[in-house]
């Protein structure tokens, strides 16, 4: 937690839940932080606008930042999305059309209170990052500024569904942290009597998410709508961009810098998916920067932040490949006028028979046939919950790739934004998978993962039209990595690793593929930043938040991966189990526990063994009154299909309150 301030310029009253109505008598909760005296001196609203419960979910940070917000002069509205939380109504699915009127009711909502002077603007993080950014593109009358962290434009490209083509296995474990999550009842004590039946109707209608996610594998209108970057013309609020190069959502930061027509700025550090005053170190005065950028975009105070550099980002020093979050990154903090390729000239190295070099040296062609068997070495696809998350040693699943290794760096490396693989290659298969990472190898052997992506090749023709491959067909392509600010030093090498297979951070193909990749007629495009004379230092102010909501721990919090090999059957497993603690919510005596267990299993070589379960259980209760709900996802597939199966059921103290079941199968378009 950040720094608490003890005393903010304006006294905060809190109004812990209250109902905003909206067309067809369907309430939402929210709630509210606001300077004491806003009804003789109205100010600006700030909308978070989330499906993560106010009441319990996000309470924790929600104490620290909004409060701290309303403590300099705003009103700060934390509302629960339509059939989530503690609002009415039936939730769709993520970032539906609904959502988004709904949240443009809110505004208009809010502008009318005695206690708003009009103006409104949105932030958020991941979700509320995503829907801030799609309200934007409405352009709601009110609405004058964003700040979105950890978001995309792209939601086909860069999310947590496939990335590169490829489908990733994160699809399904979010699908089933959503059913568990957001299936949970109002809480009575804010809702009342009617909890119960709010409950059933939302038991009844809670969609199974990842059914739509695998019903449409290509970039086709269900993922152009709520996609800005279809026509970014569309914002015009400001828009203050934040992330983390240790998070999955990186790469959208530059394309919106690029894409925006408004005014927009970004700071990007190495956090993993979190706040920046509330993530690892370095932590930075984050708060304060959303005030600057507030105060100017609502209040017209000249802050200065139309001064600030474009981009403000952290080069990270390297940190040994342990797999684990460290307590503090260590790097230096720079800014520049543009990003990547446009700041920093780009290095053409050859991919050759000897590794990687300054010349191209003669064509040969390199053969990979490697058995399928487990990627231990990758880590999650989205850092955030904690323990073993970021990518560990890659020496091992490098021994199932080509690799192109450099010789010693004479001197230390700056790579500042996204590098290239220009790769020619032929498969032996109509579908295949390209896993391309970019590491560092010190001196005593370890790798580092830098950056890395996935690519199917089919869909070199476009990510909305696929074709099969023609297997013993050259193709050269460009895969461009993610976006990435590190410091390599004197005296390491650099490897590309190019692979076939990802499980299980991406599910295989259906059979195994034999990959000739052309040394001598492969290339990597590096972009290295130069050292400034004189740069001017990047400075933040401390972090620092309102005081922390009161929470007693009643049990720790526990992450654990754990992989394993059946000694008679050779099957691989990888058990990852989140356990988030058990907690007590003061004031209002909340007791919350959520625990989720995800496993994964193969049999080595053999594609359509892959399979993958998880369970997540949601618990709450107030002294008798006690629920519950789990959910169960078996995902595996044939040649052909996606096989779906998934359970959900509810319960109110030991009584089954109800239960609900899926069985999917659905085909597979070129995956």
């Amino acid at each position: 937690m950040p720094a608490t301030v003890t005393s903010l310029p304006h006294r905060v009253q809190e109004t812990e839940h209250l109902e905003i109505p909206l067309a067809g008598k369907v309430k939402l909760a929210a709630r509210l932080w606001r300077p004491a005296d806003a009804l003789k001196h109205p100010v600006p609203v700030l909308l978070e606008f989330l499906p993560y419960r106010k009441t319990d979910g996000t309470h924790g940070r929600d104490a620290v930042t909004h409060a701290y917000l309303a403590g300099h002069g705003y009103a700060c509205l934390r509302v629960d999305l339509r059939g989530t939380g503690d609002s009415q109504g039936v939730f769709e699915d993520e970032y539906s059309e609904q959502e988004l009127d709904d949240a443009v009711a809110v505004i208009a909502w809010a502008a009318r209170q005695k206690w708003c002077d009009g103006k409104a603007a949105m932030f958020g993080i991941s979700w509320g990052g995503f829907n801030a950014l799609q309200v934007a593109a409405r352009r709601p009358p009110a609405l004058k500024a964003v700040v979105s962290l950890c978001s995309t434009d792209d939601r086909y490209e860069d999310d947590i569904h496939y990335k590169g083509g490829v489908l990733l296995s994160e699809n399904i474990g979010w699908a089933a942290a959503m059913l568990a999550t957001l299936s949970r009842p109002p809480d009575p004590r804010l809702v009342g009597r009617g909890w119960k039946k709010l409950w059933q109707d939302r038991l009844n209608t809670m969609p199974l998410l990842a059914i739509p996610w695998l019903e449409h594998p290509h970039r086709d209108a269900y993922w152009q709508r709520g996609s800005v970057c279809e026509d970014f013309s569309r914002i015009e609020a400001a828009v203050l961009l934040a992330g983390g190069f240790n998070d999955a959502y990186v790469n959208a930061i530059p394309r919106l810098m690029r894409g925006l027509r408004s005014v927009r700025k970004a700071i990007i550090g190495p956090w993993t998916h979190a706040y920046p005053h509330l993530g690892a170190a370095p932590q930075i005065g984050f708060l304060h920067e959303m005030l600057r950028w507030f105060d100017r975009w609502l209040k017209d105070k000249p802050t200065g932040v139309h001064l600030d550099p474009d981009f403000r980002y952290f080069i990270a020093d390297p940190h040994r490949p342990s797999g684990t979050v460290p307590e503090s990154f260590e790097g230096r903090w720079v800014s520049d006028a543009f990003w990547g390729a446009a700041q920093a000239p780009v290095k053409t190295f050859h991919l050759t028979s000897q590794g990687i070099a300054v010349a191209a040296g003669a064509e040969r062609a390199l053969t990979l046939a490697a058995p399928l068997r487990m990627m231990t070495g990758q880590g999650e696809y989205c850092a955030m919950f904690g323990g073993d998350e970021l990518p560990a040693n890659q020496q091992q699943d490098d021994a199932d790739a080509i690799t192109f290794d450099s010789p010693p760096l004479a001197e230390g490396l700056d790579i500042v934004g996204q590098p290239v693989a220009e790769l020619d290659l032929a498969v032996d298969r109509e579908v295949a998978q390209l896993v391309v990472r970019l590491s560092h190898i010190w001196p005593s052997g370890e790798v580092s993962r830098l950056s890395y992506q996935l690519f199917n090749p089919a869909m070199l023709t476009g990510r909305e039209t696929p074709k099969p491959l023609q297997p013993g067909r050259r193709y050269k392509l460009k895969v461009k990595l993610n976006d990435m600010a590190a410091h390599v030093p004197a005296g390491h090498r650099l490897r590309l690793a190019v692979a076939t297979s990802c499980f299980p951070l991406a599910w295989p193909v259906a059979e195994p593929v034999a990959l000739t990749l052309y040394a001598g007629a492969c290339q990597l495009h590096l972009p290295l930043r130069r050292v400034k004379p004189f740069e001017p230092p990047v400075e933040f102010k401390p972090a620092e938040g309102a005081a922390p909501a009161r929470v007693k721990q009643l049990a720790p919090a526990r992450h654990e991966r754990r992989f394993a090999t059946d000694e008679k059957t050779g099957v691989q497993s990888l058990t990852i189990t989140d356990d988030f603690g058990r907690e007590d919510i003061a004031p209002h005596g909340l007791v919350t526990h959520t625990l989720a267990r995800e496993t994964y299993s193969l049999q080595p070589g053999d594609p359509l063994s892959a399979t993958m379960t998880t369970h997540w259980s949601e618990e709450m209760g107030r002294g008798k009154w006690q629920v519950k709900t789990e959910s169960r996802i078996r995902f595996s597939a044939t040649k052909t299909h996606w096989l779906v199966e998934a359970r959900l059921e509810a319960f109110e103290g030991k009584r089954k309150f109800a239960s609900r079941s899926w069985k999917k199968k659905i085909p597979r378009q070129l995956q």
